[in-house]
């Protein structure tokens, strides 16, 4: 049985289309109205709202709370200063990746990482015959993101804390209006935005307190078919759609290491062990087969694919998740993994693996698609990544 979110009270009745959804066994709206257009346009242009309560949210503590998680992920934990915020995948022993995830430094001894899928089992192993105590805290934890150019001109009404000085991927315990949350400078939009932890039993009054200033700078509320298409505009991988987790991977092809999900920034293979460390710098030495990069559809050539069925173009409103083969000259050499219509940059864009040596921005591809129950081919270009990179996310 699913259940609700601690802002389930909240959202609820806004979900006029009843377009609910499963996230790690909780209700969440994939959007509030039919379609998500108004809601994306809120990320881009003033402020949008969105429940990202499912998210696994464990809590380390104790001596050796920073060594568990330097041994368990890739990034440098020891470097993590207090209020600093880590984005950061993790592997197994060959170096594929279980999870990705961020990892925030709350004191001199207590971290917290959150997870796309459960990790706590993970997290003990790792941790055996160490000093710490890990506390699975996702069921008392409401997290909220306020996305978008206005979050933190509204979040200035509310707080007392000095959001101009806050830093990207840097946070501050503060209030909300009395109601002690932490609010960390992170996001999965592309976009200036911030993080709102707070404690389940105090989740709702902070959900009244930022609609109640942020209708005067145009906040919506957003469910996920918005953020998801602007993930992809700010290309960010997404579990389950764009690569899966080792541990449940049936075959070595569906398994993925942090060179081939173009993630090799966040691999620091110089510091003490950790897992998958040897395996990361063999690969490193000889380099990754593959590539993650970013697609865009040539628009001349989809819309010549339609004219000659008699149709207009059609685009999606809502970001599609499938597998769709990429070729050159003729030769399948990779597979997009996600893609939308970009409103904001007028392009159709795309996700997808290519093999190493066809990854460089500028090379053109071909896509298969369906066109009137026809499988097609759009022209396509390697594009860099991300495709929406504003200044105001780190100014």
């Amino acid at each position: 049985m699913l259940v609700g979110t601690p802002f389930h009270s909240r959202t609820a009745p806004l979900v006029r289309a009843q377009t609910w959804r499963r996230w790690a066994g909780h209700q969440v709206a994939s959007a509030y109205d039919p379609h998500p257009d108004r809601e994306y346009a809120a990320i881009r242009n003033s402020a949008a709202l969105i429940d990202v309560s499912p998210l696994y949210k464990y809590q380390i503590t104790g001596r050796d709370a920073a060594r568990l998680l330097d041994r368990m992920v890739t990034r440098d934990v020891m470097k993590c200063a207090v209020g600093q915020v880590l984005y950061t995948p993790w592997c197994d022993a060959h170096g594929k990746i279980i999870d990705d995830g961020t990892i925030s430094r709350l004191d001199d001894a207590t971290y917290r990482l959150t997870s796309a899928e459960p990790n706590l089992r993970w997290l003990q192993m790792c941790g055996r015959g160490m000093s710490v105590n890990i506390e699975d805290v996702s069921a008392v934890t409401g997290a909220l993101a306020l996305q978008g150019p206005l979050a933190r001109e509204i979040l200035k009404q509310l707080s007392p804390a000095d959001f101009g000085a806050l830093k990207y991927f840097r946070l501050v315990n503060t209030t909300i209006r009395n109601t002690p949350v932490t609010i960390s400078r992170t996001g999965y939009t592309g976009d200036l935005g911030y993080e709102i932890w707070v404690d389940a039993a105090k989740a709702v009054d902070v959900w009244d307190s930022l609609m109640d200033v942020g209708a005067s700078y145009g906040i919506c509320p957003a469910g996920i078919w918005a953020l998801d298409i602007a993930r992809i505009e700010a290309g960010l991988v997404m579990l389950d759609v764009d690569y899966y987790s080792s541990h449940r991977a049936l075959i070595m092809d569906q398994k993925s290491s942090p060179y081939e999900l173009s993630l090799g920034w966040t691999v620091n293979d110089s510091k003490g062990p950790f897992n998958g460390q040897q395996a990361l710098r063999a690969e490193k030495q000889r380099g990754a087969p593959w590539r993650f990069v970013g697609i865009e559809i040539d628009w001349v050539s989809f819309e010549k694919l339609h004219q000659e069925r008699g149709l207009a173009p059609h685009v999606p409103n809502i970001a599609w998740r499938a597998s769709a083969p990429l070729l050159r000259y003729g030769q399948q050499v990779g597979y997009a993994t996600s893609g939308t219509w970009s409103p904001l940059l007028k392009k159709y864009l795309a996700l997808g693996h290519v093999g190493a040596e066809h990854g460089a921005p500028g090379t053109e591809l071909e896509m298969e698609m369906t066109v009137e129950h026809r499988r097609q081919r759009a022209g396509a270009t390697i594009r860099a990544l991300p495709f929406f990179d504003p200044p105001r996310k780190r100014a």
